[in-house]
């Protein structure tokens, strides 16, 4: 059976994205595994003092994990099970171990949030989570519930050696898991026609033919903005990310002067590395 890993540091954010993973669990009938990492808190004077003792911290996080877990318990259904881990050391790192050895169906994981006024920020662990961890990490904004499951994705890809660099098994085992629609996005930013684009397309439709994708060729002078928009527009429930392609990860939800519609976005991004 499946397992998604959720890494928490039981704020507000943290169990919003805990509960989304929860309901995600129950759609596809997979275990959990929740992960807390805490650090040494160090005050730095002449000479660096440690705050608290390890044990303290260890137990703290144990007595919060238990209360996590026993809320968790009541949402999951009977035949899934509930792990736990407290851990002491860097939350990436960590995360790469468990990764390694289980194999998770997805991280998911909280983003940052910030004033009412501004956008929803990726925060700086989901940051280097996306960067370092080589399974699906789904960043789920503030808010952000998993409702009525995902039943419209969208893929965000630059035709560009598909066959090399589009992670075909996760993507089809996500779309038929939640026997969801999926749209292949991709932005032309500078209104000119791209050669290798039409070749790279019936590639990429071979690739997925078994999901029957629609295909959407936008013309947007910024990648981001372009299928934020499309996101909303179409009430999509996931984007599907590359990191390696592009900033999206970077900037889709950053705060844009220019695009207030965007600031109301609640999206959840899954990136997934090149296979």
């Amino acid at each position: 059976m499946r397992t998604i890993l959720v890494p928490t540091d039981f704020s507000p954010i943290a169990t919003n994205a805990l509960h989304y993973a929860l309901e995600m669990a129950n759609a596809i009938k997979a275990h959990l595994m929740l992960l807390h990492v805490y650090q040494v808190p160090v005050s730095y004077s002449d000479a660096p003092i440690v705050l608290v003792s390890i044990d303290e911290l260890r137990k703290a996080a144990e007595r919060k994990m238990e209360q996590v877990r026993e809320v968790a318990r009541k949402i999951l259904h009977g035949d899934q099970k509930i792990y736990t881990e407290t851990r002491l050391g860097n939350v990436t790192d960590e995360l790469e171990a468990i990764c390694e050895k289980i194999r998770p169906f997805a991280v998911v994981m909280g983003t940052k949030g910030a004033s009412a006024f501004e956008r929803v920020l990726f925060g700086r662990n989901a940051l280097s989570a996306i960067r370092h961890l080589h399974v699906p990490v789904i960043c789920v904004p503030p808010g952000k519930t998993f409702g009525k499951g995902i039943k419209k994705i969208g893929f965000a890809c630059d035709c560009k050696e598909v066959v090399a660099t589009t992670p075909t098994r996760i993507i089809r085992d996500l779309v038929k898991n939640f026997e969801a629609e999926l749209y292949v996005l991709n932005v032309n930013t500078d209104g000119r026609d791209q050669e290798e684009k039409p070749e790279q397309t019936v590639l990429l439709e071979t690739l997925l033919s078994d999901l029957r994708p629609v295909y959407f060729f936008l013309e947007h002078n910024d990648i981001e903005d372009a299928i934020n928009e499309f996101a909303e527009k179409n009430n999509l429930d996931l984007i599907i990310s590359i990191p390696k392609q592009h900033k999206l990860v970077d900037k889709l939800f950053k705060k844009s002067s220019t695009r207030q519609l965007v600031y109301q976005s609640h999206v959840p991004v899954m990136c997934i590395h090149e296979e």
